[in-house]
């Protein structure tokens, strides 16, 4: 495992192929590795794209990312796609996404199941991103498969997140308002070429600046709303150009270090609640299963809370222990 922790951060692509996949799989010793990587993350600006489904945001994110190697900037891309039903893995995994970095070695893509939560960032592809950073990649582009308010969860990996709307899109701005209007630090109106693109843009502007949108909050960045034609790459330096406004006004503000620490603080309770749940359940197998206690609860003979107690309060009583 340290051999390929220092074949990742000498800047081998297949070390940090290696790595991902055992991080996605869950292998043993991915723990270990994740944890000897982040101490050498911290220099990598993570982006999060999201919006509804046919939006257009694989093409906006190609031309993206191809905009950043103009730059000479090293990309990494995470797309999150449908989790498998029968695999768990992504369904759409080995598509061809990024046509216009093809070949370029600075530019790794790769497709990630939402393993169970669609539009939501699992845990693996939080270290993932890990793996990315510690590689030296200057920006990590997170692409959600846009499937609802699940997607809020980008917010805690992304520093900054754009929203992308396709025009004459009434029924997708209505949603916004529930929840994924509130995260967007940008929006972009992708295929502006189309009908309805005006309107679009005068809806989320009227939402922004009366009352439902953020313009008015604590934070005190108000969201642009830029117009994209990503099949052309028309609008993409404007879109770019209002990330790199909203990282500095991050760094500025010292909001970003506040992101990283509700960032942190998300990942260690996620944590704690899955390994907490891995205990459990393996204290009920030692004790043959689950089904001896709902026999009980079902005649009566116990009760939830009591089955629960029972079977928790070793577990407090150790911890309790150690803290004396």
């Amino acid at each position: 495992m340290s051999d390929l922790v220092e074949e990742l951060l000498a800047g081998k692509h297949r070390a940090l192929a290696r790595v991902i996949s055992k991080i996605e799989d869950r292998s043993p010793g991915y723990r270990d590795i994740v944890s000897e990587l982040h101490r050498h993350t911290g220099g990598a600006d993570v982006i999060g794209v999201t919006g509804s489904p046919g939006a257009g945001k694989s093409t906006l994110v190609d031309k993206v990312a191809a905009a950043y190697r103009d730059r000479d900037l090293t990309v990494g891309v995470i797309a999150i796609d449908p989790s498998s039903p029968f695999t768990g893995g992504a369904v759409l995994g080995d598509r061809i996404r990024m046509g216009s970095n093809t070949g370029d070695m600075d530019v790794f893509f790769r497709s990630m199941s939402a393993r169970g939560s669609l539009g939501g960032l699992s845990t693996a592809t939080t270290d993932a991103v890990t793996a990315l950073d510690a590689f030296g990649k200057d920006k990590i582009i997170i692409e959600t498969v846009g499937a609802g308010q699940n997607e809020i969860d980008i917010v805690r990996t992304a520093d900054t997140v754009a929203v992308l709307v396709p025009p004459d899109s009434g029924d997708d701005v209505q949603m916004l308002k529930a929840g994924i209007l509130e995260i967007a630090d940008l929006f972009a109106v992708n295929k502006a070429d189309l009908d309805g693109a005006d309107r679009t843009v005068q809806q989320l502007t009227e939402m922004l600046h009366y009352g439902d949108g953020r313009s008015d909050s604590d934070d005190g960045w108000e969201p642009p709303v830029i117009e994209t034609v990503a099949n052309s790459g028309e609008g993409v330096e404007a879109f770019t150009s209002a990330i790199d406004e909203h990282l500095s006004y991050l760094d500025e503000s010292g909001q970003r270090d506040e992101k990283k620490r509700s960032r942190y603080e998300a990942e260690i309770r996620t944590l704690l609640r899955a390994d907490a749940n891995e205990l459990l359940a393996a204290e009920l197998a030692a004790r043959g299963g689950i089904d001896q206690f709902v026999d009980d609860v079902f005649t009566r003979g116990s009760d939830p809370y009591t089955v629960v107690e029972e079977i928790v309060a070793p577990l407090r009583t150790c911890l309790e222990r150690e803290r004396e």
